[in-house]
């Protein structure tokens, strides 16, 4: 029987197995930021420990800092404990750190990749749930908690349980104007926030073929809100030339040498999944979430679903409270929903082709005098540069749109830009739960195209009706 993509990397890292199914894996790569990684550093300092393999560290703060200032301007003071301490412990340990004022700083998710620190065939791990993007590069990635980030510090090794094999095909092609995200969203929609539970999804098929790295990095992203702790996608073409020449990157004989390796990570033609799903790529449509979940979501010319319709009590009241929070009655449609607030960032979409998708709608055109606040802000300094040799930035500008400094921003609420309560947001971001952005703010997650039309229209739109 054939291997799938995660059977042979899961085999590449196992070190021992027991006899209760657990395994003793090797971690490539550790991908480091500053919230979960305080008390990890302080468990190796007591045990008088230090990091078992310095070189597989790459450590940026990105969750608290601010998006309105280059350097030490962080008001919160837990907040800028958290950062000062990052780097403390990488200056202590000298460990590779993207600090504040380095003009590689970004967000963990999209540096790692820009870099090249991520890498088809690793093993990847991060003290945050969306390390799953780094999955595009047919790598095992996941998040970790805090005392998990310890025990990679201080082993290399984690003890794992292996997932069942998913695979997600989305075949033909997709219509112009929709993308990654509606791809992703949809896929959730039709399996659920608990779809994916226990296993690894391996995405494929025609559309997933035909997307750049920027879109495959979209979807893996969002494999944790399926329900999977990990998303991937085969090693192709693509791949290898968005790696070559990267710092992190290999180089010379051993580029070929690795290239050579990487191409076998794929899923062999005989290999079995555990489970299946399969879309039509023509049959998706832009995506709008309109409740506090992932999986609450319509295509834009959809409307908002009635509680009363659903057979399952327990579906019934979930959509009757989300609807409550949300402020929105049912039957409404999609197109009619005034969000205040435009978000296009996050680990999800903030990098360059997602700021190119946003830009080219707003061209020409100015907010909406209902949107209270339209924020655009890179995944890192070197998006935000090159967005800005692109001329990008004054696109947005003109437009009305504020022209932020890198860092997670109001994805969630750790850090200066945060909804109030009431607040409504179209958000390029990948969570929509009660609160996310802020207390009582309410989120509807879409494209980059979806949520700069929104701005533009004041209201859900497609591109091509402003």
């Amino acid at each position: 029987m054939g291997k799938t993509l995660y059977d042979k990397l899961w085999e590449q890292h196992v070190i021992s197995t027991e006899d209760d199914g657990t395994s003793l894996i090797y971690i490539d790569r550790h991908l480091v930021h500053e919230v979960t990684s305080p008390q990890a550093f302080e468990g190796l300092h007591l045990a008088g420990r230090k990091p078992w393999r310095i070189g597989s560290m790459v450590a940026v703060p990105d969750h608290n800092i601010p998006t309105t200032t280059d350097s030490a301007g962080i008001d919160d003071p837990v907040s800028r404990l958290q950062v000062e301490t990052l780097d403390q412990n990488c200056n202590h340990f000298g460990i590779t750190e993207f600090g504040m004022g380095d003009p590689r700083q970004g967000i963990v998710h999209v540096i790692g990749p820009e870099q090249g620190a991520t890498l088809p065939g690793m093993t990847i791990v991060c003290g945050d749930s969306h390390t799953s993007t780094h999955g595009a590069f047919g790598a095992l990635a996941f998040g970790i908690g805090t005392s998990e980030v310890e025990h990679v510090m201080a082993t290399q090794c984690l003890i794992q349980r292996k997932s069942k094999n998913m695979r997600v095909l989305v075949n033909g092609a997709l219509k112009p104007g929709v993308g990654a995200k509606d791809v992703v969203l949809a896929v959730i929609g039709k399996i659920g926030t608990a779809g994916g539970t226990g296993h690894a999804i391996e995405f494929a098929g025609p559309v997933i073929e035909a997307m750049s790295m920027e879109a495959r990095m979209t979807v893996c992203n969002m494999a944790i809100e399926a329900g999977a702790r990990s998303g991937m996608i085969a090693v192709d073409q693509v791949t290898l030339d968005y790696l070559e020449g990267r710092p992190y990157a290999p180089t010379g004989e051993l580029w070929e040498k690795a290239a050579d390796a990487w191409r076998e990570l794929k899923s062999d033609d005989d290999a079995v999944f555990d489970l299946e799903v399969v879309l039509d790529g023509a049959d998706i449509l832009p995506q709008v979430t309109w409740g506090t979940s992932p999986q609450m979501v319509t295509d834009i010319d959809g409307t908002v679903p009635d509680p009363a319709a659903s057979e399952d009590p327990v579906a019934r009241e979930g959509i009757g409270r989300a609807l409550a929070y949300m402020g929105l009655e049912a039957g409404t449609r999609i197109r009619d929903i005034r969000p205040d607030h435009v978000f296009i960032g996050s680990c999800t979409n903030s990098r360059i082709e997602d700021l190119r998708e946003a830009a080219a709608v707003v061209r020409g055109h100015h907010v909406d005098p209902g949107i209270k606040l339209a924020l655009v802000v890179p995944g890192s300094g070197l998006v935000k540069r090159q967005a800005e040799e692109e001329g990008l930035h004054q696109v947005f500008i003109d437009a009305g749109f504020e022209w932020r400094n890198p860092g997670c921003s109001m994805c969630l609420a750790m850090n200066a830009d945060r909804l109030e309560p009431g607040d409504r947001c179209a958000s390029t971001s990948n969570r929509n739960f009660e609160g996310r952005q802020g207390q009582g703010g309410r989120t509807h997650l879409v494209s980059p195209a979806i949520a700069a039309a929104a701005a533009i229209a004041g209201h859900f739109a497609l591109p091509e009706e402003l």
